[in-house]
């Protein structure tokens, strides 16, 4: 159990920090990965008129969602 715990602890430490840090930069100007823009392409491609700025559920359940 100890062990399990201290696990949780870094974790928890860990996601604090990866949160502060995603969250103090401008998202324009953040990426996580390198091929951050060619998925958002990619996403945009597939799902152009999809407004992600708020995401309603009953939007996304919807039948022209699907």
């Amino acid at each position: 159990p100890r062990v399990e715990l201290a696990w949780a602890m870094k974790a928890h430490q860990h996601a604090q920090v990866y949160f502060n840090l995603i969250s103090s930069v401008d998202p324009k100007f953040l990426n996580l990965t390198k091929v951050d823009d060619q998925i958002y392409s990619e996403f945009r491609r597939t799902f152009r008129d999809l407004k992600i700025d708020v995401l309603d559920p009953e939007d996304l359940k919807s039948e022209p969602a699907k």
